[in-house]
């Protein structure tokens, strides 16, 4: 089967699941992808010549897909959606293997830290679990060796009860390196191992801003003094840091809420078609402005990834620069500062930037792009007929009130007026009680 576009143009570069599908709509294939449009492009190269593919491809009709926040979310979304579909090649494909987790066996005494590839009901903590095993490896090994969770690596069982055998405690090399505490050899007390034990837990459950800060400091310094093999280890252990700190919504996941999040995902293809985008508006950024008769003029930005709010990003201004009433002014100042501290700060720009009302604030929006040199596709949406309006087109585009589209930039647009209009109450009460 050929596709009548690069599939690539229609799925964002970022992570998730792709759901294959064949003629009648049932399940086929699921996989997990850093970067959908990549990903799913490589089954359609013809270059590709093994079996699954060769077999797979000619029965696609359609592919959905789920934007996730991080790689290991869209892991925890494949393997709950191939237990719920069991897809034919996935059974017929798989490996049987399992993915990593973090093992601290805090049912034990004196707990011990590693990599497992099966979770269990035995009262340990587990963390994970994560798409890589590598970098998640290389960071215990690295925290090891630099004693900041020292917990024991041997595999003895003992506890204070039943003490280990003096005879293997002499044989032990970590023992007489000093590498290892000791609790074995009563070097250290079970209290205090233990809260080595619970510092690890609080570490893995992503604690750790201070440790990463100082391994980059420790890599510049490292760095200078042209010491590039050590400097490599802390760049590779702040790799596996983010790694392993990747935003996972568990709730969402556990929730079933299948069917919402393909809506959401189909709703910014709609979109992509409905505007003639060149790629998914995967990121969109909506801007609008609030007031009280030309005081406290305040403006909101929202941001939704993957047809969802992504509040993390979410944006506040209070305009600076325009007096009285003026929301064309006001748009323009606050789209500017907005874009020209990305490009500053060489942040990647939104894949759509939506503002609030019709052509007079788009033309205002369009001017303050230009003016910071930021190219990125603009539309506003006027409330009286929810009509779309784009640069460079007379005519409105109107689509249809069950349009997936058009509900998905209501959204934006109605959260981003909640916003701004809490934005400037909460401004208000705070002016009239600093007058008191």
């Amino acid at each position: 089967m050929a596709f009548k576009t690069p599939i690539r143009d229609h799925l964002p570069h970022a992570p998730g699941v792709y759901i294959m599908r064949d003629a009648a709509m049932e399940v086929l294939y699921v996989g997990k992808a850093k970067d959908l449009a990549k990903r799913v492009g490589q089954y359609f190269n013809p270059n590709r010549p093994d079996l699954k593919t060769q077999q797979l491809v000619p029965l696609i009709r359609k592919i959905d897909y789920l934007a996730c926040e991080s790689e290991r979310e869209a892991l925890i979304w494949e393997r709950r959606l191939i237990q719920k579909h069991q897809p034919f090649f996935n059974s017929m494909w798989k490996d049987d293997k399992s993915y990593p987790w973090v093992k601290l066996s805090m049912n034990e005494e004196f707990p011990r830290l590693r990599v497992v590839r099966m979770k269990k009901r035995d009262g340990a903590k587990y963390y994970g679990p994560y798409p890589k095993v590598t970098p998640v490896r290389s960071l215990l090994r690295g925290l090891w060796k630099r004693q900041l969770f020292p917990l024991r690596p041997c595999n003895y069982t003992f506890s204070t009860k039943k003490p280990l055998d003096k005879a293997k405690i002499k044989s032990c090399l970590y023992y007489h390196t000093g590498e290892c505490p000791a609790p074995c050899a009563e070097k250290i007390s079970t209290k205090e191992y233990q809260r080595i034990a619970e510092n690890a837990g609080l570490f893995f459950e992503g604690r750790f801003a201070r440790l990463k800060k100082s391994f980059q400091s420790q890599m510049y310094a490292a760095s200078k003094k042209l010491a590039y093999e050590r400097a490599g280890q802390f760049r590779d252990n702040i790799e596996a840091l983010d790694h392993m700190s990747e935003r996972v919504r568990y709730s969402e996941v556990r929730s079933g809420r299948v069917a919402k999040r393909l809506d959401d995902s189909r709703s910014v293809t709609d979109l992509q078609k409905a505007l003639s985008l060149p790629k998914p508006p995967h990121r969109i950024e909506c801007f609008d402005i609030s007031h009280l008769f030309g005081k406290e003029t305040v403006a909101s930005m929202v941001s939704f990834s993957g047809g969802r709010p992504d509040k993390s990003q979410y944006r506040r201004f209070r305009v600076k620069t325009v007096t009285g009433i003026d929301d064309f002014a006001s748009m323009a100042e606050v789209v500017g500062r907005r874009y020209k501290r990305l490009l500053d700060e060489q942040s990647p720009l939104p894949d759509l930037v939506l503002v609030d009302g019709g052509k007079g604030q788009l033309e205002a929006a369009r001017k303050a792009l230009a003016a910071v040199r930021a190219k990125v596709p603009l539309a506003s949406l006027a409330k009286r007929d929810e009509e779309i309006f784009m640069p460079g087109k007379k005519a409105s585009i109107k689509l249809p009130a069950d349009s997936p589209a058009l509900h998905l930039l209501q959204r934006l647009r109605d959260e981003a007026h909640r916003f701004a209009v809490t934005f400037n109450r909460s401004s208000r009460s705070k002016r009239l009680l600093d007058e008191k």
